[in-house]
């Protein structure tokens, strides 16, 4: 497995990064983990999601959110309390599928073993075996508002979700996991008149870490997982390996 860092970019950066890394994936090469941090606050929505219906772009621009459009589909995600990776999946490998929610579990399979490994929690962390119900119509536009199958989940919280886009060379997966809890008057001011999602945020998110995490301990924990989640890639892809030979 190829590792890139590309370190701080804006928003927009690391999305084109992203695509880029799609556009050019090699059918038989090797998976490449993608990791990067944000400029600041900063969010991401789906390809088909029209931010001016979701995002009061006034207050947007007050508070400096750098906004970007993501290559893959799902819903609006914030990058101020989470850790975000991309992982990308060539189709002649051995672990490629054609179904996108084996490919989902795949990865997040990865995801739940770094998750268990680093945070010490009561109750089992896990996947998720079918959506979670929800009476927010528009929760479905808002990664953390909902769980979906096979998204990583604590005590019917989610932690970890993800989207993904599968093309003819591959799939590429943006991953995002909750660490800090979020700042729900400040989600409040960002989005259009949408209290109802960000109940529905604060109801089904769980954050490792708590709230009012401070900065240090928020840093200090991306990068431990950063580690973790390598780790655990190369594990699970050399155990692929080692039973496909």
């Amino acid at each position: 497995m190829d590792i890139l860092d590309t370190k701080t970019n804006c928003a927009e950066e690391n999305m084109q990064k992203d695509a880029q890394l799609l556009d050019e994936l090699d059918p038989n090469g090797e998976p490449l983990l993608h990791f990067y941090r944000w400029e600041g606050l900063s969010a991401t929505y789906g390809y088909f999601v029209q931010p001016a219906e979701w995002f009061n772009l006034e207050k947007i621009a007050s508070n400096h959110v750098s906004l970007a459009r993501r290559p893959t589909g799902g819903g609006i995600v914030f990058h101020i309390w989470d850790f975000a990776f991309s992982f990308l999946m060539p189709s002649g490998h051995p672990a490629f599928s054609i179904n996108t929610l084996d490919n989902y579990r795949f990865v997040n399979e990865v995801v739940l073993d770094a998750v268990k490994e680093l945070f010490t929690l009561q109750d089992p962390v896990e996947l998720i075996a079918e959506n979670a119900s929800t009476e927010v119509l528009d929760s479905a536009h808002f990664c953390m508002a909902r769980p979906t199958q096979y998204d990583v989940v604590y005590q019917g919280r989610k932690i970890a979700g993800a989207a993904q886009r599968r093309r003819k060379q591959g799939y590429l997966h943006q991953g995002t996991i909750s660490l800090a809890f979020p700042d729900l008057a400040l989600l409040q001011e960002l989005l259009l008149s949408k209290q109802e999602v960000v109940r529905a945020m604060s109801f089904y998110t769980f954050a490792p870490l708590g709230k009012n995490c401070p900065a240090a301990l928020l840093e200090q924990t991306r990068q431990e997982l950063q580690l973790r989640l390598q780790q655990k890639f190369v594990e699970k892809l050399q155990a692929i390996a080692y039973t496909s030979s």
